[in-house]
């Protein structure tokens, strides 16, 4: 039977397991989490007419769900899992099972409405594996070298030598990887020619920009500062003022920006002179650097906006 109304299908990933809920029809049905259990739940889908498919990332178990239906033009919303949960917490949804929770998520695509956003691409899906096992490896380095400032047998001063060095060629394979994926996308190499003409941004902040906030160019500059956790949050009750703060949002984008806003209160003369203004103002030098991080997303935002390159303000 096909159904016509509208319907908002919530989806509750685990790693044996797909669990599915279309509302307002209360049709539930479980699939087994591989590739014939997805082909399943797209045939199952196919014969409801879905208006947006609601799902929360589950790390590793969630991608080839996301890829496949990505793949056929369906409308997929990715939730935060702390906003699902506010929102079962508001509707008086005590209970947790997986049954629940697609029926949950069905429920918040109905009434809130987010807005579906297409998948990314598979070369920028692979860059930000690559990042993420970049990132753990630039850990690991900092923390061996933290170890062997407190090593004094020479055996252990050798392996913590032999462990630095290790790293370093597997940082230089991994970054000759990530650099291969760009180059053979000329979008990519636009976009990311763009990013480093912004003075302040070197080749692995302006990947990170590229990884963690692939819309970047296509929305809102405000979108962009609250996707990233820096637009100013007020906090007002009545007569009280409370102080504005930041909260939330992309954290690895925003650590990415942190590098190159200092960098940029030095070498960019429209951003030093930003941080200047805020420091003389009285205003903490952290919040300054937060202004200054805004201030480039939202220069980023424009210059890929307008297919342009950074060109310095006349005199």
């Amino acid at each position: 039977m096909t159904v016509i109304i509208a319907q908002s299908v919530g989806v509750d990933i685990s790693k044996d397991t797909l669990d599915a809920h279309a509302h307002p029809a209360d049709l539930a049905r479980r699939f087994a989490n591989d590739a014939k259990g997805i082909s399943s739940l797209l045939a199952w889908l196919s014969r409801l007419h879905v208006e947006r498919i609601v799902f929360e990332p589950t790390g590793r178990f969630h991608h080839a769900f996301e890829r496949r239906l990505g793949e056929a033009r369906l409308p997929l919303v990715k939730i935060n899992p702390r906003q699902a949960r506010r929102f079962a917490e508001a509707i008086g949804c005590r209970a947790k099972t997986d049954l629940v929770d697609a029926a949950m998520l069905a429920r918040l695509g109905a009434l809130l409405q987010p807005a579906c956003r297409p998948i990314i691409s598979k070369a920028l899906d692979e860059l930000k594996a690559l990042n993420v096992a970049r990132t753990a490896l630039v850990k690991d380095r900092v923390a061996a070298r933290n170890r062997g400032h407190a090593l004094s047998l020479p055996l252990l001063r050798r392996q913590a030598a032999q462990r630095l060095l290790h790293i370093k060629q597997q940082l230089a394979v991994i970054d000759a990887a990530m650099a291969e994926i760009v180059a053979a996308d000329p979008e990519l190499v636009a976009r990311f020619d763009i990013l480093l003409s912004i003075p302040g941004l070197g080749r692995i902040s302006a990947l990170a920009i590229l990884i963690e906030m692939p819309e970047l160019g296509t929305i809102e500059n405000k979108a962009a500062a609250s996707l990233a956790g820096l637009a100013p949050i007020a906090r007002d009750s009545g007569r009280k003022q409370g102080r504005r703060f930041i909260q939330g949002g992309r954290a690895t984008l925003r650590q990415a920006l942190y590098m190159p806003a200092l960098v940029a209160t030095r070498f960019n003369p429209a951003l030093k002179a930003k941080y200047q203004a805020l420091v003389q103002a009285g205003k903490p030098p952290k919040l300054a650097i937060t202004a200054v991080m805004r201030k480039l997303l939202i220069l980023a935002n424009a210059l890929l906006r307008d297919r342009r390159t950074w060109t310095p303000d006349p005199a």
